[in-house]
């Protein structure tokens, strides 16, 4: 797994995060939330972190801890932005993206529970509520990796509308990665999906295609998406323009969908390309052995 760096340690002693599981990506795009309670702009800044800011490009952190805005993690995410956007050939937006950062996860899961007890038990969770987006996290030794995947949902959501889920999650799995990671590589991915194939394993990007509804995708399904996005991204410029011709339907200030799903535009290029994606990802291994080699540790 893509490693966090050794950081100063915020004013106020953060305490390590214990918790297993996967972070969560909930794009609740109307107004009401998953309790069934309005959230009012008079309200939803009680029990959330608000004494200190940094406000640069999209990005307002808002932490009840004091970071400098020279810290490592925020000049991350300021780059990551033009990571996302460079490789996906999208604009600059001004949209602002708020990361409410908790000290500790004891406090970010008490004001969960008190504030939106029907949300699963995560790191971290990216929500879109009305006109503003919104990641919640709190600060622990897989903060860079968190940040990065919900930061990621923000960008995409601040330039794209509907776009299909699995691959929403695919970019983000994409762009978690640090980028000086060599082959931009998910370590624990490559390998699984490496020993999958091994074993006769068939991609079904069809299948992905039609999970709508986030709580059926599996762990599974995310290491899929990642497959594929990383596929689309690194194997052929043909193949890079595919999914940029896709991704760039959903721009605009409407949700809409695509005029084909993504599955057939590959087709188009290549109607063997499951098989295609087979032998890319069985030889990224080889081609990284060294991250693939420090993941197996």
């Amino acid at each position: 797994m893509n490693r966090p760096r050794t950081w100063p340690t915020p004013t106020l002693t953060a305490r390590d995060c214990a918790l297993n599981g996967w972070r969560v990506a909930f794009c609740l795009l109307s107004c009401v939330l998953l309790t069934g309670c309005f959230w009012s702009r008079g309200e939803k800044t009680v029990g959330l972190p608000a004494e200190h800011r940094i406000k640069t490009g999209q990005l307002l952190l808002l932490s009840d801890f004091k970071l400098k805005e020279s810290h490592p993690l925020v000049q991350e995410l300021a780059l990551l932005r033009d990571e996302v956007n460079d490789t996906l050939q999208l604009p600059h937006q001004n949209k602002t993206i708020t990361v409410y950062l908790f000290e500790d996860k004891e406090t970010y899961h008490k004001y969960l529970n008190e504030h939106h007890p029907n949300l699963p038990d995560r790191r971290a969770f990216f929500v879109q509520q009305g006109g503003e987006l919104a990641v919640y996290t709190h600060w622990g030794d897989q903060i860079q990796e968190d940040l990065r995947h919900e930061y990621t949902h923000g960008l995409l959501h601040s330039n794209l509308h509907g776009l299909p889920l699995w691959l929403d999650e695919g970019l983000a799995e994409y762009f978690e990665v640090d980028s000086h990671t060599p082959g931009r590589l998910h370590p624990q991915y490559t390998n699984q999906l490496n020993r999958l194939i091994a074993d006769g394993w068939q991609p079904e990007l069809e299948r992905l295609e039609h999970i709508t509804e986030f709580q059926d995708l599996k762990l599974s399904d995310y290491r899929e998406a990642w497959g594929w996005v990383h596929f689309m991204l690194h194997d052929s410029e043909e193949s890079k323009q595919v999914l940029l011709s896709y991704i760039h339907e959903f721009q605009g200030d409407h949700k809409h969908a695509a005029s084909l799903p993504l599955s057939v535009h590959l087709a188009q290029m290549n109607p063997a390309y499951p098989q295609r994606l087979q032998k890319y990802l069985a030889v990224l291994p080889d081609e990284y052995e060294s991250v693939t080699e420090q993941a197996s540790r």
